[in-house]
Formats: structure tokens, sequence, C-alpha cells
């Protein structure tokens, strides 16, 4: 094993790291770990992400669902249009992509390069997301839970798609939909979405398996540092203040969408 590649599972259980500190950001950082770092195909890339934030956001849910820290209900309503759409995301329309997807003037936009520049597109306005870090000030947490079926499931449709492109888990996309359209506490929307994330990325991960070749050595060593990371994370995060953490790994995910853009696209 070389150096490069014991830096890439070090990176994976940062990755659990940072699931367990602020329930989010492991596939931000898990597709640009497996491509720049273990040299994966970006397309392929987005489907070990899957796996990794699916099992290991499993994981975390399981510490939620013990606190009784899940509404089940909202997750139901969620999840059902996201499983749908991550699935046919992965299934159909992920292979059926062009290769190249457009020409830039002499230049072609490859597959390779769509993903990763659209990820890092993800990248950015989660990164604004967490940085801005607002809160839902009319939301009572002891007001009973209200549903907006319509916009939760076109929010789960929009989410499943992009989970399924880029192969992102979408929490910092679907908190802020169950705080603001299902009226759940903040600490209760975490535990939810991590159960969502789990499933639907790991629902997601079925369509791959029929369409891509699995390392699956690595990939299980990776997933199970990973869920070594979401231990610490999780102990850590009793001892460090989360709105600080929060914005300062959302300044780091604003650096690295950036770095990615400039890279993909200065390098046509």
């Amino acid at each position: 094993m070389d150096i490069v590649t014991i830096i890439g599972f070090a990176a994976a259980v940062l990755i659990g790291v940072s699931l367990g500190l602020i329930g989010g950001g492991g596939s931000i950082l898990t597709v640009p770990v497996l491509v720049y770092i273990l040299g994966v195909d970006p397309v392929l890339a987005t489907a070990y992400s899957l796996f990794v934030v699916g099992s290991t956001s499993l994981v975390g849910a399981g510490t939620f669902m013990k606190k009784g820290l899940v509404n089940y209900k909202t997750a139901v309503v969620f999840a059902i249009p996201s499983f749908i759409a991550v699935f046919l995301t992965r299934k159909f329309l992920v292979p059926w992509l062009p290769d190249p997807l457009f020409m830039l003037g002499e230049s072609a936009i490859t597959k390779n390069v769509g993903i990763m520049v659209f990820f890092a597109l993800i990248m950015l306005a989660a990164s604004i997301s967490m940085i801005t870090g607002k809160k839902c000030k009319d939301c009572d947490e002891n007001e009973a839970i209200k549903f907006n079926y319509p916009m939760i499931a076109l929010e789960g449709t929009v989410v499943g798609v992009i989970t399924g492109i880029v192969g992102a888990g979408g929490g910092f996309l679907i908190i802020p939909a169950l705080v603001l359209l299902a009226r759940l506490p903040m600490k209760m929307a975490v535990g939810t979405s991590l159960l969502i994330i789990a499933a639907k990325s790991l629902i997601g991960f079925l369509g791959d398996v029929s369409t891509q070749e699995i390392d699956w050595k690595m990939l299980v060593i990776f997933t199970g540092l990973s869920i070594v990371g979401i231990f610490i994370g999780s102990a850590l995060s009793k001892k460090i203040n989360e709105k600080i953490l929060k914005t300062g790994f959302g300044w780091f995910v604003l650096v690295m969408g950036i770095y990615i853009i400039g890279k993909e696209l200065f390098a046509l």
C-alpha cells in the first residue's frame, strides 16, 4: 500500500468525523477524496460515495433512533419520491448521459468533467448554507408537526435527482426542508435526515451494482474507516462549539468547490 492510498484511507476517517460532528458534509468530501487521491473514475466515485455515505449515515441514524430523535412519518413522506428519483437517476439517467456532454468552443466537456463541475456547484451551495447558518425563526420546537405534503414530496424528488447524479447525500438540502416544511425541531431533523440519507443512498447504490464494476475490498475498507470516524466525531461534538465548527467547515468546502471548478475547467 503506497502513501497516497494511506492518505486516502485516512481521509475516510475524516469523512466519518465530519458526519459525527455536524450531521452532514460526508459526501462533500467523499467524491473529491476518491477521485483526486485514490484515482477513482468520477462516475464510479459517485457510486462509491452513495455506499460510503449511506452506510455511515445508517450508523449515525441508529444513535438518534435510540434517543427517539427520528420522526418516521416525516421520513416516509420525504423519502418515497426521493428513493424513486435517486434509483431511476443512477439506473438510467447517469448511464445515458452522452460523452462528451457538449462542446464549449473547441473544447469538449466530457461526462466526467461535467459531473465534477456540477458536484462543485453543489459544494458551493452547501458551503453558503453552512457559513450563513440561517435558522428558522418562526419554528417552535413545542409546536405540533404540520406537513406540506406536495412541497415535501417535491423537495424529496429534487434531492433524489441531485443525489443520483453527484453521489451526495444532500443533508444540507434535507435538513432545511424538514425544519421549514415539516417544522421538526433541529435535533430531530438531523436524526431524520440521517435515516433518509442512509436509505436513499443505499437504494441508489443498488442502481449501480448491475452497471458498474465494484472494487468491494477497497469500498468496504473505506466505508469501515468512515464508520470509525463517525464515532470519533460524535465524541468530539460534545467538546467543540457546533456553530464555529460548521462555519469553518463551510469555508473549507467553499475553497474545495472553487478549486475543483478551476481544476476541471482550466484543464480543458
